[in-house]
């Protein structure tokens, strides 16, 4: 049986593809997720301050190019590349999502405090800037307070999975006062289950979050 939706998916770190094709499978396999790994995007963003007038660009000629394959959508699954994500989505026609809107708009709707773990630190501003604007667009008073997670992502891209995740659900264990708790980075959703054990605040994690927008965006 052949696929119905193609959705190209664009990294900028190979540690954030399997989580994504993992909340396929398990969630939207009609759907025929390809992947587009540029692994210089995670690497020229830790080095700059602000994204860039030549990053911009390359996310732009990306997208492009994921349309360009058939892809019906296409989803980014690095969060440090916010605004220029939204800038290559006016220059399509497909829906084009970055990496945690869905969560945030989850998160949001729950109202009060949410905590964002992340482990990728250049993403922290752009992301906190994402989901203030989200809120206001929802007309949400809404907050997000953010925490480093030291040393996971340097785990997880060794293959030390086990570390990854312990050092993210420790983290876990400290946070009180919020409605949900949020997982910044793609590569984060492998820790879900370990953060889920270690507190009882509703923990959301960006893939499965993502595939249910687009499915609905585009499934029916």
């Amino acid at each position: 049986m052949s696929k119905l939706f193609r959705i190209a998916l664009i990294h900028a770190t190979p540690v954030a593809i399997e989580p994504i094709l993992d909340a396929f499978r398990a969630t939207w396999p009609e759907a025929e997720p390809i992947n587009i790994l540029d692994e210089s995007l995670a690497l020229d963003r830790a080095k700059a301050a602000e994204i860039s007038n030549q990053l911009i660009e390359r996310i732009v000629s990306l997208t492009e190019y994921g349309v360009s394959t058939g892809s019906t959508a296409v989803l980014f699954t690095c969060s440090a590349f916010g605004p220029a994500i939204e800038y290559a989505a006016s220059k399509v026609e497909v829906p084009v999502l970055k990496p945690n809107e869905a969560m945030f708009e989850a998160a949001i709707a729950r109202g009060g405090k949410t905590a964002m773990l992340y482990t990728f630190a250049p993403a922290k501003e752009s992301m906190e800037q994402e989901f203030r604007e989200e809120a206001r667009k929802l007309g949400a008073a809404a907050e997000i307070i953010s925490f480093f997670v030291p040393g996971a992502i340097d785990a997880v891209r060794v293959g030390d999975v086990a570390t990854h995740n312990r050092l993210i659900a420790e983290a876990a264990t400290c946070l009180s006062g919020f409605e949900a708790v949020t997982l910044a980075q793609f590569s984060m959703a492998r820790a879900l289950s370990d953060v889920q054990a270690a507190t009882t605040i509703p923990v959301l994690s960006s893939p499965e979050q993502a595939v249910a927008k687009l499915r609905g965006l585009i499934g029916s």
